[in-house]
């Protein structure tokens, strides 16, 4: 999740994407996210694997902030939001 401006992220594991951006957006989510106004989905992963979800979190959360938006830039050049493509 980002801010409008892109210049905060928030990264999370959920089993359900819908649900959490959804609580996100009506702040319902983290606290981090409704202070910092994250509400835009600009980037996300899918694992079969909740262990494995964890681990590329904690690993992702250990990068510096360029190399975040480097990544996201690879799926999402424009950094657009991508609520729309779920089912919310």
């Amino acid at each position: 999740m980002s801010n409008e401006y892109r210049t905060t992220f928030y990264i999370g594991v959920t089993s359900s994407l819908e649900s959490r951006v959804w609580q996100h957006i009506n702040n319902e989510g983290s606290v981090f996210v409704k202070r910092y106004r994250l509400y835009d989905l600009v980037y996300f992963e899918y694992f079969e694997r909740i262990t494995d979800a964890i681990d590329r979190e904690k690993q992702l959360k250990r990068w510096h902030k360029d190399w975040k938006i480097n990544r996201i830039k690879t799926t999402n050049p424009e950094m657009k939001d991508l609520k729309s493509e779920l089912e919310l």
